[in-house]
């Protein structure tokens, strides 16, 4: 059995539900989500939450530049997710479970969670730091209504390339190939088609609001 860790919608959004991309800075910051994870969070079997919109499943989605692209991958039949089969994403991730928070200080399973899901999808050659960005919500699918992404940008120095090539396929493509397909129509997964537009300014160089954090992380996710 499956557990995930969820926070209370309540405690998440308690004014109001979002949607699409909320940028940290704007009612939001990466200090304010922290602290509604270390109290509000809880694990729980994946089966109730996935059933459950009175709780958000928090996932990292992780966006993975290369210098100007970023990484473009297509789910395979073979993943574990069937409403997300064939379909595009920017986002390298997946559910935080209980071994995310082995030997960590307080409640918080995402960066380890973050590491754990780079070093299981992706060979990386080289180092990376990754950054907080916002929270993406979208109540309009049952796949989104019972989860909400943290966007976090991993800026790599040196190479990356796909581990899971069973589920997933991918290469590197620049912004305005990208902004070119959605477009013309192509298959993106809803979160991932909410942040195509916003590419260009959360690609820049990170010199953005002081509520946003960067961790550095050495080959393989092991901390340095």
């Amino acid at each position: 059995m499956e557990f995930v860790f969820v926070v209370p919608r309540r405690e998440l959004f308690p004014d109001h539900y979002p949607h699409g991309f909320v940028p940290f800075g704007e009612g939001w910051s990466a200090a304010r989500l922290h602290e509604v994870i270390e109290r509000h969070g809880f694990f729980v079997e994946r089966a109730r939450a996935e059933i459950t919109p009175e709780w958000k499943q928090i996932i990292p989605y992780n966006m993975v530049a290369c210098g100007d692209s970023v990484l473009l991958l297509r789910r395979t039949k073979q993943g574990g997710e069937a409403r997300l089969h064939h379909k595009l994403t920017l986002g390298v991730g997946g559910h935080l479970n209980p071994e995310d928070l082995a030997g960590v200080l307080g409640r918080n399973p995402v960066p380890r969670g973050t590491a754990r899901e780079l070093a299981e999808e992706l060979s990386i050659e080289g180092s990376y730091e990754f950054e907080p960005l916002g929270l993406i919500n979208d109540d309009a699918n049952p796949v989104g209504a019972v989860h909400v992404g943290l966007v976090q940008l991993v800026r790599v120095e040196g190479s990356v390339s796909i581990r899971e090539t069973d589920v997933l396929e991918g290469r590197l493509a620049l912004p305005a190939e990208l902004a070119a397909m959605l477009r013309d129509g192509a298959n993106f997964e809803t979160w991932s088609a909410q942040l195509v537009a916003a590419l260009p300014a959360l690609l820049a160089p990170p010199a953005r609001a002081a509520s946003t954090a960067t961790a550095s992380v050495s080959p393989a996710g092991s901390s340095r």
